[in-house]
């Protein structure tokens, strides 16, 4: 198994043994300072991977773009998350990266186009991105830890 890969998957479930004793109320709540919530930290982190990986890469997402938009960089909460809604971003933070750990190494990565993010990491194939990821998580887990405190 990838060790970045491997670092996506600890630090998700990680997350969920976060938020697992949170309501939806707690979720969704935007403390003053902040703005956003949880539960748009966590859906971030789904939509933020498709579109490093997938997207960048010229290939189909594994969440529908309604969901991608929501929760894509530069977005902000728009609406009260569901109980639903949240149990299935619970469950794609980790069937997301179990499907990346099978489709990694096909030939639609192998194409991936070089590009600057917005910390200013070049990156030039998909592992480059692996290697950006959990950099980027981490910064959201930072963000949702602070959030827990005031929520």
């Amino acid at each position: 198994m990838n060790k970045n890969i491997e670092s996506l998957k600890a630090t998700r479930k990680f997350l969920l043994k976060v938020i697992e004793d949170l309501s939806p109320e707690q979720l969704n709540k935007i403390p003053a300072g902040f703005n956003n919530n949880i539960i748009w930290n966590i859906a971030h982190l789904v939509a933020s991977q498709q579109g490093v990986c997938y997207k960048r890469a010229g290939l189909e997402l594994l969440v529908d773009g309604d969901f991608f938009n929501q929760y894509k960089p530069d977005s902000k909460p728009a609406e009260y998350v569901s109980q639903t809604e949240i149990e299935h971003i619970k469950i794609i933070l980790i069937t997301t990266i179990d499907q990346f750990e099978k489709d990694y190494g096909q030939e639609g990565f192998k194409n991936y186009p070089s590009w600057i993010t917005r910390y200013g990491v070049e990156l030039n194939s998909i592992d480059d991105a692996l290697t950006f990821l959990p950099f980027h998580e981490g910064l959201h887990v930072g963000y949702i830890m602070a959030l827990k405190r005031v929520v």
